[in-house]
């Protein structure tokens, strides 16, 4: 058993920067598994100051877009290495405005992706991203 354990450990990586925002539970920034980076949903706080930036929904997904940026620099990567995103968002009225923002991160070759209405997110933000990225 203690065979195993040694061997999940190696082909598991715990991602922190501080960067971004610190988890706010029981879990990491992001796991590097393989080449596999799974990162935990981002939501617009900023790391430097620790306050929400929820003023509009433009500001607050920059910071989620800036926060994952951190995530991926931290294990060596960038926005090209993401394969999948997962967006949740609490008003699906907001789609339109998260895209604009969204898409200034995905010129060429963009991930699949989906885009889910929720009816609560952590800290009450209105936006929360998580992405998959591979090396």
């Amino acid at each position: 058993m203690l065979y195993l354990e040694v061997e999940i450990k190696k082909m598991k990586k715990v991602i922190t920067t501080k960067n971004a925002p610190a988890a706010i539970g029981p879990y990491s920034q992001a796991i590097l598994s393989n080449n596999t980076l799974y990162c935990s949903g981002q939501i617009a706080i900023n790391p430097q100051t620790g306050s929400l930036v929820i003023d509009n929904i433009r500001n607050e997904t920059m910071q989620v877009m800036r926060n994952i940026s951190e995530v991926l620099k931290a294990a060596d990567m960038d926005f090209s290495n993401i394969v999948k995103c997962s967006i949740f968002m609490k008003d699906m009225n907001d789609y339109s405005e998260i895209n604009k923002v969204y898409s200034m991160y995905f010129i060429e070759e963009p991930p699949a992706r989906e885009a889910i209405e929720v009816s609560a997110l952590p800290k009450n933000v209105n936006v929360e991203i998580s992405v998959i990225a591979v090396k």
